[in-house]
């Protein structure tokens, strides 16, 4: 059965010495209205987003961040009438694995994995739990798994507590910022779900923060408006302090903020257009 477990009882993570890059991932599409990627945008137009995460190599080792979706979820015809009932939503899984051949592709092995981190529970980033043994702990906000252990409906609230439900897997629980290793901090940003957060991880030469769905786009970051989407009413005000973090650490010399879910986003687009 799962288990969970308190961030100092699973720290350090059994990496060695710094980040030396960001592999970033593309791990499907889906296609989201503007309106829920920018508050006060349109209800009509709809982009075809992707669905990313990120591999973070250090020196010794390397950690997730993010996963996707689970294809079987996507694939499988009962899961998928039972998990995306939503007009106008149809999730794209790309042949293979796109999680376990794009890391292969990077030249990482799963044994060298310390462990995975999301930046919130919702169904399009948690599709690595799947593939995690017990002692590669999956990280998230303790908010957050609260959040997933109280939703009363799993698809109305866009995640699936299932996702979870593996035997090997160790869920450890972190409380606001933290630094999970040398060069790879955890920074709250609650807002998009109660306990969502996203990553800054320190490369040589510069500061890459993966700001998950606190940014889907761009625009979010250089208008200074939050995602159009949050889990509950009283997490408006907590987007809206996300997303002026976000931009202020994006307005910083040497850093750079990486939208989640921008079809142009360099990183991501590079990627697409690879493959």
């Amino acid at each position: 059965m799962t288990v969970i477990a308190e961030w100092e009882l699973v720290a350090p993570l059994a990496v060695g010495g710094r980040p030396r890059s960001v592999v970033p991932l593309v791990l499907g599409f889906e296609p989201i209205c503007e309106a829920v990627s920018i508050r006060g945008g349109s209800a009509f137009r709809h982009l075809m987003e992707p669905v990313t995460a990120a591999a973070v190599v250090f020196d010794r080792g390397w950690v997730l961040l993010d996963g996707g979706f689970d294809p079987s979820r996507v694939r499988d015809p009962a899961r998928r009438a039972a998990s995306f009932d939503y007009e106008n939503y149809l999730p794209i899984v790309p042949p293979g694995d796109p999680l376990a051949d794009q890391v292969a592709q990077a030249g990482l092995g799963w044994g060298d994995l310390a462990a995975a981190a999301i930046s919130h529970a919702h169904f399009d980033h948690t599709g690595a739990a799947r593939l995690l043994k017990r002692w590669q702990p999956l990280l998230m906000q303790r908010r957050e798994w609260e959040h997933v252990c109280a939703v009363p409906s799993e698809r109305a609230a866009f995640l699936f507590r299932e996702d979870f439900d593996h035997p090997d897997l160790t869920i450890a629980l972190l409380d606001g910022d933290a630094e999970l290793a040398p060069g790879l901090t955890a920074i709250d940003t609650a807002g998009h779900t109660p306990g969502h957060q996203s990553f800054a991880i320190e490369v040589p030469g510069h500061t890459v923060v993966l700001a998950g769905d606190a940014a889907d786009l761009r625009a979010n970051l250089e208008r200074r408006l939050p995602t159009g989407s949050t889990a509950l009413p009283e997490d408006d005000r907590r987007a809206e302090a996300a997303i002026g973090r976000l931009a202020d650490l994006d307005a910083q010399d040497a850093v750079e903020v990486w939208p989640a879910h921008d079809p142009e986003w360099g990183p991501w687009r590079e990627v697409i257009d690879a493959r």
